[in-house]
């Protein structure tokens, strides 16, 4: 072999090597960034269906949002549509919570199944392609935060509301938050029921994980280190499927309840088990390594109210941010209750909110 042959056989490894670093180090760097941007909705930027859904009833169910993603959603009561948003992310309500079931004598509550969840289309299974960019942004197109976003508004166009009133809880109240600040006058009232802690990333004390992590018995902490490792796992998640995925949430979920975070009451119900795989990862996904969402919220114009459980396992600051932030905004806490406020305290939950709601659609 001549002596040049060879050199090239030695560097060519050497090379590939060197190439595949640098382009791991840029997708890196790429990846703390957010996917998704406040405005990025309201300009229909990185959509893959428009804002305007097609043709149909307002009590068609299921909603088509577009012409491949349907959402499925449930109606009690009359009067003023309330459209709840749930939280999780990925876990769609398998009932009717009993504070929200307290409002549907004076509204009319929809509470719908966000996609890739519950009974609502999953656009997703699992990928062929091992193109690790090219699943990244199909994803985030498909199921991440600005999808999620564009639904709130395609959903008053299909009830056919100039201005929404939206009840949003945890990740859901997130949504919400953001929806409102994309659209600020196409909400007339929000209330937001323990609003999660995403506004800013990377989250200060570790957030959510290094809360469970801190109240589980002794007995779990190291299974929970382990399992929490896999969850992190990005590198590899394009390898799993919508199954493998959303039964990774569900034992997460576990955790969470033995932690204490559901509440006395919701801690007797089974973890539903329609929950959403892709869904969550596409959230995470939206939001990078880095981001920072508190400026958006300074435009949202609707009257706002902030719910916080005195048992929450999530810190009283997180809720007391979001009430800082909204400029029409207050901060009520539900003493007794945790992060499933209309579950652990429905009364006070109910009263709280329909004072709340009349006031505000008195005011407008």
């Amino acid at each position: 072999m001549r002596p040049a042959a060879k050199r090239w056989l030695i560097f060519t490894p050497l090379f590939l090597v060197f190439v595949v670093t640098i382009i791991g180090v840029w997708f890196w760097r790429m990846m703390g960034e957010p996917l998704y941007q406040p405005g990025m909705v309201r300009a229909e930027y990185h959509l893959r269906s428009p804002l305007t859904p097609p043709p149909q009833p307002a009590d068609a169910n299921p909603w088509r949002v577009s012409a491949d993603v349907a959402i499925h959603h449930e109606t009690y009561g009359s009067g003023v549509p309330v459209l709840f948003v749930h939280g999780g992310p990925g876990f769609a309500p398998a009932r009717l919570a009993p504070g929200l079931a307290a409002l549907s004598d004076e509204f009319q509550i929809h509470i719908y199944h966000q996609r890739g969840c519950g009974r609502s289309s999953r656009p997703i299974d699992r990928f062929d392609s091992t193109n690790y960019y090219q699943n990244l942004i199909e994803l985030d197109a498909s199921l991440g935060l600005a999808a999620q976003i564009a639904d709130i508004e395609r959903i008053r166009r299909i009830l056919r509301q100039d201005r929404l009133v939206l009840i949003g809880h945890s990740f859901g109240a997130f949504l919400a938050a953001l929806y409102a600040a994309e659209f600020p006058r196409n909400v007339e009232a929000l209330v937001l029921c323990a609003p999660a802690d995403l506004l800013v990333f990377p989250i200060e004390g570790g957030g959510l994980f290094e809360i469970v992590r801190a109240r589980l018995p002794d007995h779990l902490k190291d299974s929970y280190a382990t399992f929490l490792d896999e969850y992190l796992d990005f590198g590899t998640v394009f390898e799993r499927s919508e199954s493998e995925l959303a039964s990774r949430q569900r034992e997460f979920a576990k955790y969470y309840a033995e932690a204490g975070g559901l509440g006395p009451v919701a801690s007797t119900q089974p973890i539903p088990p329609d929950n959403g795989g892709w869904m969550p990862v596409a959230a995470y996904f939206s939001m990078g390594l880095r981001h920072d969402y508190r400026a958006a919220l300074r435009e949202v114009a609707a009257p706002t109210l902030v719910l916080h459980g005195s048992d929450d396992l999530q810190p009283r600051a997180v809720s007391e941010r979001y009430a800082q932030l909204i400029p029409f905004s207050e901060l009520r806490v539900i003493a007794g209750a945790g992060h499933m406020l209309f579950d652990d305290r429905p009364e006070e939950f109910a009263e709280t909110v329909r004072g709340f709601l009349r006031d505000a659609l008195r005011e407008d």
